[in-house]
């Protein structure tokens, strides 16, 4: 059985990146090689591996990373340190819940 991973790489300008891989060893070493001048984490190195997840099915994989890639900087920081409370706050609709972090709502009570 085939396995595939969704990672997140933190830049060295403090960005993430996310990826998808069959072999993450070998991704982390082209990242950091970076031959690719067009790529986004070319000027970005050293990359810093801060999490991943492991797939058996490819589509799984794909709809995850492209998932994550929509995702806010707060959300993937709550997903990178297993805040699960934080990220179920910041899954919420906007426009239901109102910025939750600072206190406003655009909800009348």
């Amino acid at each position: 059985m085939k396995t595939y991973f969704v990672y997140i790489l933190k830049c060295n300008d403090d960005s993430y990146y996310t990826g998808f891989t069959n072999n993450l060893e070998r991704r982390l070493i082209e990242h950091n090689e970076s031959l690719n001048k067009e790529a986004y984490t070319h000027n970005k190195k050293p990359l810093t591996l801060v999490w991943f997840e492991t797939f058996n099915d490819v589509n799984n994989a794909i709809a995850t990373e492209k998932q994550i890639k929509g995702w806010s900087r707060r959300k993937k920081e709550a997903l990178i340190s297993e805040n699960w409370d934080k990220l179920v706050l910041y899954s919420k609709n906007y426009t239901e819940f109102g910025n939750i972090i600072d206190g406003s709502s655009t909800s009348s009570d």
